[in-house]
């Protein structure tokens, strides 16, 4: 029987007199054949209650005479005073008025009496207080691996009924597809398999894609994650080859998720990139999602925090649960340093040390297939529990390019700018750039080509060799703090180059 866990619990919760039960979830198609297949099994009569239908019984037809208000569609089920279960739908407008929950309170009196319960359904609602006692809260486990794989078929079976559908695509990717649909509610998930089929009449890898770019306008809905395009590659990163090949290791994981898990292995946690500013650590997250064909999601720290009491802390959460229902995803937190630590002289009631609280708990407890890559600049802003084993997979040091990597640098970034390579002698560059980080070295090309366009000539190695002169990178303006940091990184982190 489909979530027989979540059922039995709903089974065990009306039998204990729960009069109330809260479940939250947004997924109310979902939810709603659950809670009928839950009345089935317990025999007792199902009835929903939408705003436009009122109270309408399992198999009728039209609702109860004036059952659309609220408040007499509570009064009928306190005057029926007989078992049965009643789901309530799009409750959220009604939370914030004293006489909702008073009547609610009466009915949930009369409902644990005989052993029947009035379900509450909806994400976030802001109940009042005083029916905490009375309810139980019930989170809704995410639509299985078989019921994403059962949809892609029965959509597949209705589209094929009415158009042709060419199917080109492997088992591998198939279960890539059902493994991107996951955090979507079936119903979403639903609309973007039939979309992706009608659009092109098959059924192909590319529709991979097409439930990533779903994905996209579901999370900016919220507006606390930023989604990324994928645009960069590994081979846009010169060196960081211990990196590279720490990350090629997991790929495997991303790319056979249940071989790994027969091996042994889960999904891997994450990686916190501490070092220069400018060496290409940001980069690192894109490249990542790009080469594990992964959505990327940014979270701005500073974004989340709210001048309310719990309203900050309520944004993490939500921005975690997030992440965690769009699974798998690659999440970036850029300079996580900044997103907790306190301004100085400025107390903030404690939000900064319960928000890492919470950050820590879930980084070391979270359950969804999300892979973090943090970043830092200031070490000394740490906090000392964000470094311990278990947070991340591994603490990676970047430290200033070397020579072969500043040349590999001077290949990308002129060749993104379509610069012929033969009119530059890279070997020379890279020798008069030592102490540069990577946005050092672009940022003397593109001002080498600001310099030749107002000239009207062509980019050459006289005018980078001018740049370069002018030119002071990090090294020479902050020599002591870079110092500090490689004597920090000694026997605490791992060489990204």
């Amino acid at each position: 029987m489909p979530q027989t866990p979540f059922l039995d619990e709903l089974k065990l919760l009306i039998r204990s007199r729960y009069g109330i039960i809260w479940i939250d979830s947004a997924d109310e198609a979902r939810l709603a054949g659950l809670i009928r297949l839950l009345a089935d099994q317990m025999s007792l009569p199902f009835f929903s209650w939408t705003r436009t239908k009122g109270l309408l019984r399992d198999g009728e037809r039209n609702g109860i005479y004036g059952s659309s208000e609220m408040d007499q569609a509570l009064s009928h089920i306190q005057n029926a005073q007989f078992p049965a279960i009643y789901l309530f739908h799009g409750i959220g407008p009604y939370t914030s008025d004293p006489l909702f929950t008073e009547r609610l309170k009466e009915v949930a009196q009369t409902t644990s009496n005989q052993q029947g319960v009035v379900i509450l359904l909806g994400a976030e609602l802001e109940l009042d207080p005083r029916l905490h006692t009375l309810l139980a809260k019930v989170a809704v486990p995410e639509p299985t691996a078989r019921e994403y794989w059962n949809l892609l078929t029965s959509v597949w079976r209705d589209v094929k009924a009415h158009t042709p559908i060419r199917v080109d695509i492997t088992k591998k990717e198939i279960r890539k597809l059902v493994r991107n649909l996951q955090g979507l509610t079936l119903l979403e998930a639903e609309k973007i398999l039939t979309k992706a089929m009608v659009v092109d009449q098959a059924l192909t890898a590319k529709d991979i894609e097409r439930v990533i770019e779903a994905k996209k306008d579901i999370i900016e809905r919220d507006g606390l994650l930023e989604y990324y395009p994928l645009e960069s590659t590994m081979g846009d990163i010169a060196a960081l080859d211990g990196l590279k090949t720490w990350l090629r290791k997991r790929k495997r994981i991303i790319d056979d998720p249940e071989r790994a898990k027969q091996h042994g292995l889960s999904f891997p946690k994450g990686v916190l990139l501490v070092g220069i500013p400018g060496t290409g650590k940001s980069l690192c997250a894109k490249a990542v999602a790009m080469e594990w064909t992964l959505p990327l999601l940014k979270m701005d720290p500073s974004s989340l925090y709210n001048k309310y009491i719990g309203e900050t802390e309520k944004n993490f959460r939500k921005a975690m649960e997030t992440a965690n229902r769009m699974s798998p995803v690659v999440l970036w937190i850029d300079e996580i340093e900044k997103a907790f630590t306190a301004s100085e002289g400025d107390g903030d009631g404690g939000v900064t040390t319960r928000v890492l609280g919470t950050f820590l708990s879930w980084l070391q407890d979270r359950t969804g297939d999300v892979f973090v890559v943090a970043t830092a600049n200031d070490v000394s802003k740490l906090p000392p529990e964000l470094l311990r084993k278990g947070r991340f997979d591994e603490l990676f040091f970047v430290d200033l390019p070397d020579h072969s990597s500043r040349k590999k640098l001077f290949e990308i970034h002129l060749g993104k700018r379509k610069q012929p390579l033969g009119r530059f002698s890279l070997d020379s560059l890279a020798d008069k750039t030592e102490g540069f980080t990577g946005a050092d070295i672009e940022q003397v090309i593109v001002s080498g080509l600001y310099t030749s366009f107002d000239l009207g000539q062509s980019l050459d190695q006289g005018q980078l060799m001018q740049e370069i002169e002018m030119t002071r990178p990090l090294s020479q303006t902050m020599p002591e703090r870079i110092e500090a940091l490689r004597r920090w990184a000694q026997g605490r982190t791992v060489p990204a180059n």
